[in-house]
């Protein structure tokens, strides 16, 4: 059995090789893919098998795809192209008669308003119309989209637009290891994951926990959207940015970012990583 993950130089798709090789799966059954094979040094390095795949240019992806059996399709990064750029690889998946495909989706991706939503609804649209056996893994929120940026929010304090809402977070190496449970398994293939951490918390309570770990006052502004938009702006970060941002804090402040299934924790056989804990590991 050959397992292909793509976008493997992103932090998940690296994650999902580790989980995969974690897994007992062996290195010179996993291909890792990227656009740039340079930048899969490190993974080629414990054996895995590298090979470069565009999701803009159909022959790489071609090429990559021979001899696969099972591909997780980790969503690209370019907001905007990802509903295209996913439908070349599920394609040529099913060209190449590739057995399973899990794609990594959004939280209720068939009813949230979240403006990133759309994108995602397309290639479930496209998976199922393509007709290649799949399975959907809709991602909830990233701790990392927090704790990558404590050094900011310790000396500058956070500022948002999300209210009392909260959030059910979970780390990458969290839905990583959802990931390749679900590409190992013989029963994966029509099911859908609404999948996020075990636990939800505010800005507020993010804005505490950094607070008792960092040894310092960090307080958390909420604003109006419209105030925090114009925030991000003063900061000098562009438009497409600011208005993702923006709609991201209205989507938590409606509820649209929790999740009480605990499927991820079930997926993955322990309780996922808490907010404390994600906090106190940046913070080393």
């Amino acid at each position: 059995m050959t397992y292909l993950v793509t976008g493997a130089a992103g932090h998940l798709g690296a994650l999902a090789v580790e989980s995969l090789l974690n897994r007992g799966v062996a290195p010179g059954d996993i291909v890792a893919t990227a656009r740039d094979t340079d930048r899969l040094g490190a993974i080629a390095a414990r054996g895995v098998v590298t090979r470069r795949l565009d999701y803009d240019d159909v022959p790489s992806v071609d090429a990559a795809l021979d001899g696969v059996d099972r591909l997780l399709l980790v969503s690209s990064s370019e907001i905007g192209r990802r509903a295209a750029q996913h439908r070349t690889v599920i394609e040529a998946a099913a060209r190449h008669g590739v057995e399973l495909v899990a794609y990594t989706s959004v939280l209720r991706a068939d009813s949230t308003s979240l403006g990133l939503a759309p994108e995602h609804l397309q290639t479930e649209q496209a998976l199922a119309q393509v007709g290649t056996p799949h399975v959907l893994l809709r991602n909830g929120w990233y701790l990392e989209n927090y704790t990558e940026q404590i050094p900011t929010h310790v000396a500058h304090g956070v500022l948002g637009a999300a209210g009392s809402g909260q959030i059910s977070g979970a780390t990458r190496a969290d839905y990583a290891e959802a990931a390749a449970a679900v590409l190992l398994a013989d029963d994966s293939a029509g099911k859908t994951y609404e999948l996020a951490g075990d636990t939800g918390f505010t800005m507020a309570e993010y804005a505490a926990t950094l607070s008792e770990l960092a040894g310092q006052l960090v307080a958390y502004t909420d604003l109006p959207q419209s105030e925090y938009a114009a925030a991000l702006v003063e900061v000098g970060l562009p438009a497409p940015v600011v208005e993702t941002l923006a709609d991201i804090d209205r989507a938590v402040a409606a509820g649209e970012l929790y999740d009480d299934s605990r499927s991820l924790s079930a997926l993955i056989g322990r309780p996922t990583t808490t907010l404390a804990e994600a906090v106190r590991a940046a913070l080393a």
